[in-house]
């Protein structure tokens, strides 16, 4: 018997459950065990009807990622092959009723579309998400949807790759029925309904949903249009409108052929090794040394929440969107009216994009409670500091803090660079502070650096983790040094890019040479919209450029005495319209070329080429630093926090994967010519150097490590 698949006759119809906890991932297991079940009730005479259903949270979620990773490397085995069943289950003579909750989304939904039937319940969503992987749907996926939901739509959901819920999905014909309540028994009653059809539709022989021929071209134009627009530089949004096009194109058999064949094309690529290893690049930051499993978390109902500015505000929409209550403090009622004033903009912006309803809104405004000072904060369950990025004002804040929170209570600050252990040492609880650092805007970017200081519990860094999976925020831990993992890496970055403009450069063809690598901004346009004075502050508070012979950066500062702040001041390194697009300002370049002059530098071109190096290969050189000093666990951490911190194209797979496919090799003897021709700040990091003489990659570097990893962690 098939632990993992169930069958049982409830007065005719047969129930097949699908139980492969956690997601009911359509393993061989199970692909056999569905196999046997429909075999069985093909034979049994007492069975009019079928029903298919998944246990647990949710129908089946897709295939085991495990083995498309084994592909895209090379390997002869990978996923499970699902046709065989599929034609099984559209053959057979009863009806097949697929009932859907959770997440149906891939495979599962594939196997879902080989069904004669489809119900769902109200919450369940269904979407083929695979582009998301740089891979293609391979069972079918691409064959069966626009039969069933027509061309257009088709191509919306698969260059998307966003799943659909089930009010939609009955608008657009993907499922037959939303059945409310008890999801088993409404879908045996719906497959005891139609039992006594005489027919039952086969989704790969229907033809209603079939464009005209003469339309087709126009509309595979337009998806790929969209593909190349809304999924910039990734090739399967793109390529997955080729297996569409196959559907409507080609009969069925000939275009199933067709797809298997993109689908391995693009599930051997670059793109999509890249994105698999982001896939459980995230899903591995929850494995953190001196964390286990049964590490309590405190649980966090309410929060309070200091400073009700840009940070402040962001963070306190994040809480009350996962419906946690919020204390948000100020110092002044006017700084408390323009924080609260500001998050009704952003909720309003978002029932005009139709994320939010009005109702909504209302429930997550009344969770925000605004005050002057204090009171209540001695009741909540976690505190969170957002004030400026100013260590005595952070030290201040965090000794009152201490004063009016209860014992246990978690004391986070949201310093983006500052020592956690200074802000800890100003409190009688050094064990239950932590870094929360949140990216801006807070309610809207998912990277939250946990930031772990001396003497950080375990249990406060559960509770940070816990947390920050609440808010739909992907948590990582780092250690505490300046700027973190994120930023401390971002300066190298950022300050080439200006040595660069220095050279010879302008900003806005190093910006572009950034996005035309994938960069989701260029650096420039990045400190602009962050605010000039922003880093102007952390580089006061840090004392940067200290170090005798260390190149400082000749404008930035000269910009910001200006007043150029960038987008909030309509100029910084470009200026700005009313449409707040960037346009280059030669009033900058002239006072670029102007310092560079003074300075001895001369001046000459550089290639797209040589800026992507410049900039690309110091985020990796100090990454490599990061990594061998502890300050991070996995070089694959470092790449989730470039990935949704930093807008590095995750179709890279992070700048420290991204090292592995150039060559570590080639990597350091870069690095090292720039350290001869441009002095001190190049010097190699010293694991990167090591790594590159081994032929060795940051990967099986981090392979080395994941079992002193799991011990740390078990």
């Amino acid at each position: 018997m098939n632990p993992a698949v169930s069958v049982s006759n409830v007065d005719g119809v047969a129930l097949i459950r699908i139980d492969n906890p956690p997601v009911n991932a359509l393993s061989q297991d199970v692909i056999d065990g569905l196999g046997a079940a429909f075999e069985a009730v093909a034979r049994d005479t007492s069975v009019r009807a079928v029903v298919v259903i998944g246990a647990g949270r949710t129908f089946p979620a897709g295939a085991d990622i495990k083995g498309l990773e084994n592909i895209a490397w090379g390997g002869d085995s990978g996923a499970p092959n699902l046709h065989d069943l599929l034609q099984r289950i559209e053959d057979l003579e009863k009806p097949v009723v697929m009932a859907m909750h959770g997440s149906a989304l891939g495979g599962g939904l594939e196997v879902a579309m080989a069904g004669h039937y489809r119900v769902a319940a109200p919450d369940g969503q269904m979407g083929l998400p695979e582009a998301n992987l740089g891979i293609v749907p391979g069972a079918e996926g691409t064959q069966r949807l626009p039969r069933l939901v027509g061309l257009e739509k088709a191509i919306e959901m698969c260059v998307s790759g966003k799943p659909i819920k089930a009010k939609d999905a009955l608008g657009a014909g993907l499922i037959d029925r939303v059945i409310e309540g008890d999801l088993a028994a409404g879908a045996v009653a719906f497959a005891r309904e139609i039992a006594s059809r005489a027919t039952h539709p086969k989704t790969r022989e229907r033809t209603d949903k079939r464009p005209d021929a003469a339309a087709v071209p126009a509309m595979i134009a337009a998806g790929k249009d969209l593909a190349r627009k809304t999924r910039r530089h990734m090739e399967a949004p793109v390529r997955v409108i080729d297996a569409l096009e196959a559907a409507v194109t080609l009969p069925f058999a000939e275009g199933c052929v067709r797809e298997r064949q993109i689908s391995l094309e693009c599930t051997k690529s670059e793109q999509a090794k890249a994105l698999i290893h982001a896939f459980f690049a995230e899903r591995g930051v929850s494995r953190v040394p001196g964390v286990t499993k049964d590490t309590p978390a405190a649980p966090v109902a309410t929060v309070g929440i200091v400073g009700a500015g840009t940070m402040g505000g962001g963070i306190a929409m994040a809480c009350a969107n996962a419906g946690i209550q919020v204390r948000l403090v100020d110092a002044t009622q006017q700084a408390l009216d323009n924080g609260i004033t500001t998050i009704r903009k952003n909720y309003d912006v978002s029932v005009k994009r139709g994320r939010f309803t009005p109702e909504q809104v209302e429930q997550r405004m009344t969770a925000i409670r605004p005050q002057i000072g204090y009171d209540g904060f001695s009741e909540t369950d976690l505190i969170i500091e957002a004030v400026f990025e100013n260590m005595a004002l952070k030290k201040e804040v965090a000794t009152a803090l201490d004063r009016v929170a209860k014992p246990g209570t978690v004391v986070a600050t949201n310093t983006s660079t500052l020592d956690i252990d200074a802000i800890a040492a100003s409190t009688s609880r050094p064990g239950s502070v932590v870094g929360l650092h949140f990216f801006s805007p807070a309610n809207v970017m998912r990277l939250v650096e946990i930031v772990r200081g001396k003497a950080t519990s375990p249990e406060t860094l559960a509770t940070a983790m816990a947390v920050a999976k609440r808010l739909g925020k992907v948590g990582v831990v780092v250690g505490n040094c300046e700027g973190f993992v994120g930023n401390r890496m971002m300066f190298p970055y950022m300050y080439e890019c200006q040595f660069l403009v220095e050279d010879g450069a302008t900003p806005e063809q190093v910006d572009r040479a950034l996005t035309n690598f994938g960069m989701a901004m260029g650096m420039f346009a990045v400190d602009d919209m962050a605010g000039l004075d922003v880093a102007w502050r952390v580089r006061q508070e840090l004392k940067q450029f200290s170090k005798p012979g260390d190149r400082k950066p000749l404008v930035a500062d000269t910009l910001c005495e200006m007043g150029r702040f960038g987008q909030k001041t309509g100029k910084g390194w470009y200026v700005y319209g009313d449409d707040r697009k960037p346009a280059p300002d030669p009033e900058v370049l002239a006072l670029i070329e102007k310092a560079a002059t003074a300075a001895g530098i001369r001046r000459r071109s550089f290639s797209n080429d040589e800026i992507i190096e410049r900039t690309i290969y110091a985020l990796i050189n100090e990454g490599a630093r990061v990594l061998d000093e502890g300050y991070a666990s996995r070089a694959a951490d470092i790449d989730v926090v470039y990935i949704n911190g930093y807008g590095f194209p995750a179709w890279r797979g992070g700048p420290m994967f991204y090292a592995d496919r150039v060559g570590l090799g080639t990597v350091y003897e870069r690095i090292a010519a720039f350290h001869r021709e441009l002095g001190q700040r190049w010097e190699p990091a010293p694991l990167l150097a090591r790594l590159a003489r081994e032929g060795s990659t940051f990967k099986a570097y981090d392979q080395s490590r994941a079992a002193e990893l799991a011990g740390a962690t078990a």
